[in-house]
């Protein structure tokens, strides 16, 4: 676990072990060091290039939400259930829906009525029409009204429409075969439309996703090799490597998508995984290695992390990068070099810079 230092000693210390690093002539004036316990950075390995995290995400995912108001009155299925296309998972109250499908219906009927009456009414002026009984004005406003009613008419059949598909929203049903993954509503509920009801994935594609640098994009789109490991050292061929054409404004990163292979079992949606890019190879002479360290070792003050190394008799608290924790260790981006020798507690490490400046008189620092 990473420690906390104090608010007011964290920036004090590393302003003094900083000016330490620029007058390194005065080391051998300083009081012996309390033995304290340290262990030596060493590389850790990662075979074919740089590790990245990302976590595993079903390719088929939708979040179900309430298209209409109304109370749950029934749940058909909880968490874990596997379900087929267009089963029925909730049922919502529709006594509201119901009611307006009702009216709408009863509309359209008089709509058709009047748009029949209008039509017949058409009819007979353009008879009468022939033998000039009737004047051009009476034609126009009985073809006006024929339209007018067609055109209500077609209006309450949409309402019609509409109506029965608010009825419709009150029965939650499977957009495709999947699992369900998540449940937010509880029956006797009352709810509101767009609020959360289920979530449901199909099972069988999977992707992960990492951001890595801008720098580093170019080389994986031009070799795009990868393998994913994935808890327990599983180590699988991934089915296709996706680089985003465009870099985050934000991050300067470039998005990087990894689709699954068909896996028996299958990783759960949410598992964390690390992604490894041939073409993202650290440096020549490195090995593809990456410095780890344990987390208990690295002391936090906010946004600021650091630890201390020790040099003879002198204790450095050096600035850290931090990339991704695995279990008890953190991979330490920038900050240190293989072979430094890093105080294990940096509490302790903290009281043994203090009594040495206190043995020394406060003036060699």
């Amino acid at each position: 676990m990473m420690q906390r230092l104090s608010p007011f000693l964290f920036p004090s210390v590393l302003a003094l072990a900083l000016a330490a690093c620029g007058n390194g002539g005065e080391a051998n004036k300083l009081p012996p060091l309390a033995d304290i316990a340290t262990f030596e950075v060493a590389p850790a390995s990662i075979s074919g290039g740089h590790g990245w995290d990302g976590v595993v995400e079903a390719v088929r995912r939708a979040d179900l939400s309430a298209q209409t108001a109304g109370r749950v009155t029934s749940v058909e299925v909880d968490v874990n259930a596997r379900v087929a296309a267009g089963t029925v998972l909730m049922r919502i109250s529709a006594v509201e829906q119901d009611a307006g499908a009702n009216t709408a219906r009863a509309q359209l009927r008089a709509a058709e009525a009047s748009a029949v009456e209008a039509q017949q009414n058409y009819k007979r002026f353009a008879a009468l029409a022939d033998g000039q009984y009737v004047s051009r004005a009476q034609i126009d406003q009985a073809r006006a009204a024929r339209d007018a009613s067609v055109a209500a008419r077609d209006a309450a059949r949409a309402q019609v429409a509409q109506a029965a598909q608010q009825a419709a929203y009150t029965v939650v049903r499977a957009p495709f075969a999947g699992v369900v993954a998540r449940r937010d509503v509880e029956p006797g509920e009352s709810i509101s439309p767009g609020e959360p009801l289920m979530s449901v994935y199909a099972p069988g594609a999977l992707r992960i996703e990492v951001a890595v640098p801008q720098t580093r994009a170019e080389a994986i789109r031009r070799d795009p090799r990868a393998r994913v490991v994935l808890p327990g050292n599983r180590d699988i061929v991934p089915a296709k490597v996706t680089v985003f054409p465009v870099a985050d404004v934000a991050t300067h990163s470039v998005n990087v998508r990894i689709e699954l292979p068909d896996l028996d079992p299958a990783p759960a949606p949410g598992t964390t995984a690390k992604v490894v890019f041939d073409a993202d190879a650290s440096p020549a002479g490195s090995s593809g290695a990456m410095l780890r360290i344990p987390a208990s070792a690295v002391a936090q003050r906010g946004e600021l992390s650091g630890v201390y190394v020790r040099q003879g008799d002198r204790l450095l608290l050096r600035q850290l990068r931090l990339g991704a924790r695995d279990g008890d260790m953190v991979e330490v981006i920038s900050g240190l070099d293989a072979g430094d020798k890093v105080a294990s507690d940096p509490v302790a490490a903290l009281q043994a810079v203090t009594a040495q400046r206190k043995a020394a008189g406060g003036t060699h620092d």
